[in-house]
C-alpha cells in the first residue's frame, strides 16, 4: 500500500519559530499596538498571516489588500532575520534522501505563502524532493482545518489514511487528525503534554536523527 509523507514547514523542516514570533512581536506591537505579550503572539501563530490579523484585531480593522501588505512585510523582516541561520533540522537531509530513494511520494502541506516557502525551498536546494506544494495561498481555510493537508494528499494521488504529517505545533496536529492523517511531531517549539488531546501521533523526536524512513512505512 503506497504510503506518504506531507510536511508542515516552519519548526519542521526549519527550526525558526523564535524568528517568525519576533518578526510578528514587533509589527503586531510596535506599529499595530495590539500590546501582546511573547507568549500571547506565540499561541496566535497558527494559520494563514490574514487569519491571525483576524484573531488579534477583529474582522474589521484591516482591508484584504492591507492584511497582504503586513503579511508580506512581516515575512521579509522574518527573512532578513533568519536568513544567516537557515538551514534544515538535524537529520533531514538524510531522511529526505532515503525517502527519495524509496520512491515515496513527499508534499509541502504549510500555513506559509508561497514567499516563504520558496525561500526555504530554493535557498536550501530541497525543491526536488516534493511532488506537491500547498501553501497559505492554496487553501480557503488553513490549519486546523484539513483543506491543506488533504489537497497534499489529493496531488500525490494517495489516500488520507496512508499519508504521514510531520508537524511540530497542536494545531497542525488537529489539520491531520481532522485530515484523517497520522503525525510524527517535531518538538521545537512545543512539549509534548500539548498535544496530549490528539490520538493521531506516532511518536515524538527533537530532529530527523531520531527517525527511520522505513520503521515509518511499516504498519
Amino acid at each position: 500500500m503506497k504510503k506518504a509523507f506531507l510536511f508542515d514547514l516552519n519548526g519542521t523542516i526549519i527550526d525558526d519559530m523564535g524568528y517568525h514570533t519576533n518578526a510578528w512581536f514587533h509589527l503586531l506591537n510596535d506599529e499595530l499596538g495590539a500590546n501582546l505579550s511573547w507568549e500571547a503572539v506565540k499561541k496566535e501563530m497558527y494559520g494563514k498571516n490574514s487569519e491571525l490579523l483576524i484573531r488579534v484585531f477583529g474582522k474589521n480593522r484591516f482591508s484584504e489588500q492591507e492584511m497582504n501588505k503586513l503579511s508580506l512585510e512581516k515575512e521579509k523582516r522574518y527573512q532578513q532575520e533568519y536568513r544567516p541561520h537557515l538551514q534544515l533540522i538535524a537529520g533531514l537531509q538524510h531522511f529526505f534522501e532515503q525517502a527519495h530513494a524509496l520512491h515515496i511520494p513527499m508534499a509541502i502541506g504549510s500555513a506559509a505563502i508561497t514567499f516563504n516557502v520558496d525561500f526555504v525551498l530554493d535557498n536550501l536546494d530541497i525543491r526536488h524532493f516534493f511532488n506537491a506544494i500547498v501553501s497559505a495561498d492554496h487553501v480557503a481555510l488553513s490549519k486546523p482545518y484539513p483543506e491543506t493537508f488533504l489537497k497534499g494528499a489529493e496531488q500525490l494521488g494517495v489516500e488520507p489514511e496512508n499519508c504521514i504529517v510531520f508537524e511540530d505545533a497542536p494545531k497542525g496536529v488537529e489539520a491531520a487528525l481532522n485530515a484523517g492523517m497520522h503525525s510524527v511531531v517535531l518538538t521545537t517549539v512545543h512539549e509534548p503534554h500539548e498535544f496530549a488531546q490528539y490520538p493521531n501521533i506516532i511518536t515524538f523526536v527533537k530532529d530527523y536523527t531520531e527517525l527511520n524512513v522505513e520503521s515509518l512505512l511499516i504498519g
